[in-house]
């Protein structure tokens, strides 16, 4: 077993590559009472077009497969529920679909080895039928619906329809009535067979374990499996450009609602990303963090009443910088933000106040090592793109202003920029 170890948090990474393929991360905490497991796979709602390992042709199939399938692997031959069965042991379970990832989880202070058989049970044995499958569409169908009344996640699907030509990030992770409409059991056992195999799989675990004997646990309900060959993803070609730069939808909302996105061109090095995300992180509290100028006079201006949500979502084929709140005139935000950043690229980042903002950062990044959680969510997103959670706090101390100046000039470009606005 591999041991990873960051002296600055004083914590270690258990890392063990099975013959099957499956990746184990266990990162112990000794004396924590909370446990948590989370076994994710690299599939998500953008794997729309592949093509299977030993196969020459693509398979296409339709929108929102991946949650589709997190849905139905619940189910079990004998009636039951898994979510069920694991709310009766005492531990809060849950699962969740992404763009890129489909995970299962659960946390608990007792009973850890029951759900961790419940778990390790369900994701392994799905249980597909023509009437399972005819009856999931409705439960589906009332969530699609019960989203698009969501004005904070329709201005922020907006955004992404004007900021992506073709990018399947455009499209709405549980898909729409019509794409979940043409899927049946075949697609869902193919997709499971090509997506579930355990050497496109991970599973962390966190808390107060033995390494070498939570490894073995998890060994002993494994599944016999070959590792599949690599899985050939196909996404469409994106251009560089914008779609267009506003969008408005009129929803019941008490105040404005906006989303401003920037396009950025993705990298798949993974030291890159995290100097990158780390970069953007930096200047997107400096432009709008609440101890920003630009904060401080909207807020005096009565232009915004809370705070500003600013963020950078990026995988190894897309990338853009999101900043959203809620403002009566959500306008002049945008055109506001658009000054603040020609205005940092005229004269920088003040040294004193970057030593700050990242002493600030890293501060942030040792905090979520207190929680099981944080830690083992962050090691397995991370670890889907090839990056070790801990090379963060590692490249923050290389991070200096030159570099910074340079990812503003790179990332933040007015041409791809887009404003999404959601309003009564």
């Amino acid at each position: 077993m591999q041991i990873i170890e960051n002296s600055k948090v004083k914590e270690k990474l258990y890392l063990e590559k099975l013959e099957n393929g499956l990746t184990v991360m266990i990162i112990p905490k000794k004396g924590m009472k909370k446990k948590y497991m989370i076994w994710g796979t690299n599939y998500g709602s953008n794997d729309n077009v592949f093509v299977v390992p030993g196969e020459n042709t693509k398979t296409k199939v339709p929108n929102g497969v991946a949650h589709f399938l997190e849905h139905k692997l619940f189910e079990q031959e004998n009636g039951t529920n898994s979510l069920d069965t694991l709310t009766a042991l005492g531990v809060d379970a849950n699962a969740f679909t992404t763009n890129d990832i489909t995970a299962y989880l659960f946390a608990c202070t007792d009973n850890f080895y029951p759900a961790m058989d419940e778990l390790m049970d369900y994701v392994q044995n799905p249980y597909f039928t023509d009437e399972n499958v005819e009856k999931e569409k409705g439960i589906i169908g009332q969530e699609i619906m019960m989203y698009d009344d969501y004005p904070d996640w329709k201005v922020y699907l907006n955004a992404m329809q004007i900021l992506y030509h073709n990018h399947p990030i455009k499209i709405d992770v549980v898909g729409t009535i019509d794409s979940i409409s043409k899927i049946d059991k075949e697609i869902l056992y193919k997709c499971y067979q090509t997506f579930y195999n355990l050497s496109n799989m991970a599973i962390v675990v966190c808390g107060d374990f033995e390494p070498e004997k939570i490894l073995e646990e998890i060994k002993q309900r494994l599944k016999k499996s070959k590792v599949n060959g690599e899985i050939q993803r196909i996404y469409p070609e994106e251009p560089d450009t914008i779609v267009k730069e506003k969008i408005e939808q009129k929803m019941e909302v008490s105040r404005p609602m906006y989303t401003i996105a920037i396009k950025v061109k993705p990298t798949d090095n993974p030291e890159e990303m995290v100097k990158k995300d780390l970069a953007i992180q930096i200047l997107l509290e400096f432009l709008v963090g609440k101890s920003s100028p630009l904060y401080k006079r909207l807020y005096d201006e009565g232009i915004i009443s809370g705070g500003i949500g600013a963020s950078y979502e990026f995988s190894e084929n897309c990338a853009h910088v999101m900043i959203s709140g809620q403002s009566n005139e959500p306008e002049q935000i945008y055109d506001n933000v658009k000054q603040e950043i020609a205005k940092m690229k005229t004269n920088g980042i003040p040294e004193n106040a970057f030593n700050r903002i990242k002493k600030k950062i890293y501060g942030e990044y040792v905090k979520d090592y207190d929680d099981v959680e944080n830690i083992a969510n962050m090691f397995l997103t991370n670890y889907f793109m090839g990056i070790n959670t801990f090379e963060y706090l590692n490249q923050i101390d290389n991070i200096d202003v030159e570099y910074v100046r340079e990812v503003l000039n790179d990332v933040f470009k007015e041409d791809k920029m887009v404003i999404s606005i959601v309003k009564n």
